[in-house]
């Protein structure tokens, strides 16, 4: 394990050689700030809460991408979502068609749609788009699973970023990506 003396250290022997260089790669797209910013810290806040409310608040369309997902509460909020005349879809990774899910089958039981992504190692997306199109659309992203271990047991982060079009339309086209190559089959 590397003490701050010996990371500093590195730091000093590695200042005048190009090869230590710390590289950052640029961003493959800067869209301005706008809109509002919501966050929570788990355990301690209820980002579930939070989550929940977004998605009641939704108008048109949810679209998610989950690693994991074991809440139950906010699958109820997707079904009644759903049964509210909200276009409701889902992909999971395919560890979710591994095992009986309650919130898988309740998700599949309330109609709403439910897709596998068996593309990558690990779709490994936690996100929701909530209403892309709309001024008040809304993207939902953090290292929070749609878990109750996220929620009461891991170290997580929720963030709600409100209003800003290109952000919400920049991960609808990413779940439009993913949902592409995704099937139903478990």
């Amino acid at each position: 394990m590397l003490t701050p003396r010996a990371i500093g250290i590195s730091l000093l022997l590695c200042a005048n050689l190009p090869a230590c260089a710390l590289q950052t790669p640029a961003p493959t797209a800067t869209i301005a700030a706008s809109g509002t910013v919501q966050y929570a810290f788990t355990p301690g806040d209820a980002a579930d809460g939070m989550i929940i409310a977004a998605v009641d608040e939704a108008r048109q369309q949810i679209l998610v991408q989950a690693y994991s997902f074991t809440h139950q509460r906010i699958a109820a909020a997707l079904v009644r979502a759903q049964r509210r005349g909200v276009e409701v879809a889902v992909l999971l990774d395919t560890e979710q068609a591994r095992g009986d899910s309650a919130v898988v089958r309740d998700l599949a039981r309330g109609k709403v749609l439910l897709r596998y992504d068996h593309r990558h190692a690990a779709a490994h997306n936690k996100t929701m788009v909530i209403d892309a199109g709309l001024e008040q659309c809304a993207v939902i992203t953090g290292s929070y699973n749609f878990s109750t271990a996220a929620q009461h047991r891991n170290a997580e982060n929720a963030l709600i970023l409100r209003a800003n079009p290109p952000l919400c339309t920049a991960y609808y086209d990413n779940w439009r990506r993913h949902y592409a190559h995704a099937s139903i089959r478990r």
